[in-house]
């Protein structure tokens, strides 16, 4: 698809603020986005709050912090405004109502005063049948007299769309192609509740039409309704917009994804220390292939390769794993400057580093950043992963103490805390060079020295280059905590 001048492309998102941004719904957002920056047109947010019982003001907050988090801006909206608001659908009422009232003019829609318990009954005689319940249009033909006499009477009905009884509903959709509904299956729909309030399908067509969208791009599960809202856009007298329905996101089991099988909402992930770059990195990827065996794209990269028509018609299966290789890459790749700041409140709050620390205090943190960097999957990993540079250890692996503590060790870690005063400058190289030859003097293997050196200095087993590591804590540090592992394995082991 491509832009034209007459008609720019215009995408929409409209989440509902009743919950966090799910991650299903960040990827048909990121869709969205995506396309409407290929095509240069337009991403707006609406937000779906006419569930005015459910709908709260911090579920609406938390999903713009997490958009803005994601790095997924928008053109309209709620607080960017543009020429079509208001951008939330609770002050837009007035609209629905005058749009309603249109398609009772036109005899396009009909009172409906069914009961529930009568309702109840059509879909337990369907059923019986063997038949799709649907509504038995017991109000299609009423008189209009009778439904105003009724309603002056306080009678509150619903009101029904009113559908084709026969032919077929096609659905051009640039994913699944065409799709065909049978228009007998499809009954006269409500459109407005009793209530006062539009129905989702109703309210959702109505600004789609006034809005102009051009695109709707949304999840896959939405395919059902879309011959009723098509039947919808005809009856407002609007262009119907071109769909495109995403694949599911299923669990590594097939099952829907849900909260058993981990983080499932935005906040979540950012909560465990993923970065945005790799979420929307793994958003992508989520039923869509940038194709040359490429999974690792910047935004720019994905604008450029994404397109519709590739995106996979069988559902996406979800892969932590694959989330936690992206963040562990994008968390490897990035200065170590933007690294400390992403950890920074974590090392406050712990007391390992004052607010406002001097020049020389923050270029060892940053030398430190820059050690652990490599080894570290998350934000929350990486900060922890730094604890032995401020911390003594307060014990030590079971399973290295068995392998690496042992009496000989206890005599070498004091030998070689004594030989650390001939190193000068205290550098990494300085001290493997001492290292090396305490190592060669002794005639063992370098990893009976090096192995209870690091346990002694770390309390674990792996970690960054241990000369590395020696060089930040220093000197004297190095001493006291080989010392204390020393007296530690004589009255241990």
């Amino acid at each position: 698809m491509t832009q034209t001048a007459s008609a720019p492309v215009r995408v929409r998102f409209a989440p509902s603020p009743t919950g966090s941004l799910h991650i299903g719904g960040a990827r048909t957002a990121y869709f969205n986005w995506l396309f409407a920056r290929k095509h240069q047109g337009v991403f707006v947010l609406r937000i779906d709050d006419t569930d005015l019982e459910r709908s709260t003001e911090a579920s609406y907050q938390q999903i713009l912090d997490g958009f803005r988090w994601l790095g997924i801006d928008w053109d309209e909206g709620p607080d960017v405004g543009g020429p079509y608001g208001p951008y939330r659908q609770s002050q837009r009422l007035e609209i629905y109502r005058a749009q309603l009232q249109k398609l009772l003019d036109e005899g396009r829609a009909y009172p409906c005063f069914c009961t529930p318990e009568q309702l109840a009954e059509d879909r337990a005689r369907a059923q019986q049948a063997g038949e799709a319940p649907r509504y038995a249009g017991r109000c299609r033909h009423l008189p209009r007299e009778e439904a105003e006499r009724r309603i002056a009477a306080g009678e509150r009905p619903a009101y029904r769309l009113r559908t084709p009884e026969s032919g077929k509903t096609v659905v051009h959709d640039l994913i699944r192609g065409d799709v065909v509904f049978d228009n007998a299956e499809i009954d006269d729909f409500i459109i407005w509740k009793s209530d006062g309030m539009p129905t989702y399908h109703f309210a959702s067509c109505v600004d789609d039409s006034l809005m102009q969208i051009t695109h709707i791009i949304r999840a896959e599960e939405h395919l059902s309704n879309t011959p009723r809202h098509i039947q919808l856009f005809d009856a407002l007298g609007a262009k119907v917009p071109v769909f495109a329905h995403v694949p599911m996101i299923l669990a590594p089991d097939r099952s829907k994804l849900s909260k058993r099988h981990g983080a499932t909402s935005v906040q979540e992930y950012r909560d465990q220390g993923i970065l945005p770059e790799a979420l929307v990195n793994y958003l992508l990827l989520l039923g869509f292939s940038p194709g040359e065996d490429r999974e690792v794209l910047s935004r720019d990269e994905a604008i450029q390769v994404f397109d519709l028509e590739k995106v996979t018609k069988h559902a996406a299966v979800y892969d932590v794993k694959k989330l936690e290789w992206l963040n562990a890459h994008y968390l490897r790749a990035m200065p170590p400057e933007r690294a400390l700041e992403l950890i920074w409140d974590t090392l406050v709050s712990r007391g390992w580093v004052d607010a406002d620390p001097d020049r020389e205090r923050l270029g060892w943190l940053l030398q430190v950043v820059r050690a652990v960097q490599e080894r570290s999957r998350s934000v929350d990993e990486l900060a922890d992963s730094m604890g032995y540079y401020f911390v003594r250890p307060a014990s030590y692996d079971e399973k290295g103490v068995r392998k690496h503590f042992t009496a000989q060790a206890a005599e070498r870690l004091e030998a070689a805390a004594r030989a650390l005063d001939e190193v000068a400058p205290f550098t990494a190289l300085r001290v493997e060079a001492v290292y090396r030859e305490r190592i060669a003097a002794w005639n063992i293997k370098g990893g009976e020295l090096i192995h209870p050196t690091r346990l002694a200095l770390t309390g674990v087993t792996v970690g960054p280059g241990l000369f590395d590591v020696m060089a930040l804590l220093g000197r004297a540090e190095c001493q006291a905590r080989m010392r204390a592992a020393a007296d530690w394995i004589r009255a241990n082991v």
